[in-house]
């Protein structure tokens, strides 16, 4: 009557619901960002669970596994972790010694600017002194304790105590919490829904696995290179390389840059072969190291995965940048399996 058809309406109210759950998002996204990382714990644990479940014998309950592979886990996180938060923590509050003696001179002196660049290397300096400065003041103090945050884990206390106590529910209840859902719906729809969770479970698991051992590959290759060319502060430097793996595009880009400039303002005569090395290294893991562990999982261009995230920090900060492209790729899955299952009933008549 009012010249509005059933297929707009539909639109506004899909608009409408999308809307809401961004809104919904932004207000819980501290939240949500909880059971997200206790989902992306329960994925990695997942295959050491299930290769324990399958040594042990068969009376001995799955609760059993999950709480020895938690042992497990936690003697190797505390025997890997104290050393080498140490050596973060020692390198950082070094480096922080140092750098105001480093900057009274030409800081950038060792690092050759493009020519059309070279005019402007006095401003450069000054605004790299100018930053120091109030980085000094607000986070310096705090980098000395680098590595004993690292052992205590991030975030509040409340996060830290309830990510390992979601994922043990994740790992334990999962199937029973799989087939509850996938049961609420009709029985027409249950196969479709049981096979878009597979899919997404696989691509979420390649997708975190794979950005797991890339992120160890870069702090074994960077620190053992930078170690064995005398680069100042290896450790620190490859601990500041590695958790920025989880960051698409961006993470790398200021890992890179943080090290040149470390480098060259520390005096490092040699900074060249870092530049090669993070070329040669980033040329290795995005066309050969990434593609073999991500497969064809995560099909986004570029520029979407700019956008995501730039969009994801906008919307919950440094988590969202890093939740961006899972986000995205799984909405792109489910777009897709939705788009091919409206496609089947057309093809039997109008």
């Amino acid at each position: 009557m009012l010249g509005i058809d059933r297929r707009t309406l539909q639109a506004a109210w899909t608009l409408f619901l999308f809307a809401l759950v961004l809104l919904v998002i932004y207000y819980i996204g501290r939240t949500l960002i909880i059971f997200a990382v206790a989902l992306i714990f329960a994925h990695l644990l997942a295959p050491v669970v299930n290769f324990v479940e399958r040594i042990v014998p068969a009376r001995i309950p799955r609760v059993a596994s999950l709480g020895l592979v938690y042992v497990a886990l936690i003697a190797l996180l505390v025997a890997a972790m104290i050393p080498i938060g140490s050596r973060i923590s020692q390198e950082a509050a070094s480096l922080t010694t140092r750098l105001p003696d480093a900057l009274k001179g030409d800081p950038l002196a060792n690092l050759p600017f493009p020519r059309w660049l070279e005019p402007f290397r006095a401003e450069v300096t000054d605004f790299l002194r100018n930053w120091f400065a109030d980085f000094t003041q607000t986070i310096g103090p705090r980098i000395a304790a680098a590595g004993t945050t690292l052992i205590r884990g991030l975030g509040s206390v409340l996060g830290a105590v309830l990510i390992p106590i979601l994922a043990f529910f994740f790992l334990k209840d999962g199937p029973e919490l799989r087939d509850a859902i996938v049961k609420s719906f009709n029985a027409d729809r249950r196969d479709f829904i049981d096979s878009l969770f597979s899919d997404i479970h696989l691509l979420l698991a390649q997708y975190i696995r794979a950005l797991v051992v890339l992120s160890l590959a870069t702090f074994v290759f960077y620190s053992i290179f930078f170690a064995i060319i005398g680069a100042p502060y290896p450790v620190l430097l490859a601990g500041i390389a590695a958790p920025l793996e989880f960051i698409p595009v961006v993470g790398p880009i200021i890992a890179s840059a943080t090290i040149i400039v470390t480098a060259a303002v520390t005096g490092y005569g040699h900074f060249v072969l870092i530049i090669a090395f993070l070329l040669i290294y980033r040329l290795f893991q995005d066309y050969v190291l990434q593609p073999y562990l991500m497969s064809a999982g995560v099909e986004l261009h570029p520029l979407m995965i700019l956008f995501g995230v730039l969009a994801g920090e906008q919307l919950l900060g440094i988590p969202g940048m890093f939740f961006s492209v899972p986000a995205m790729a799984t909405l792109r899955l489910v777009i897709r399996r939705l788009q091919r299952r409206r496609m089947i009933p057309d093809t039997s008549g109008p």
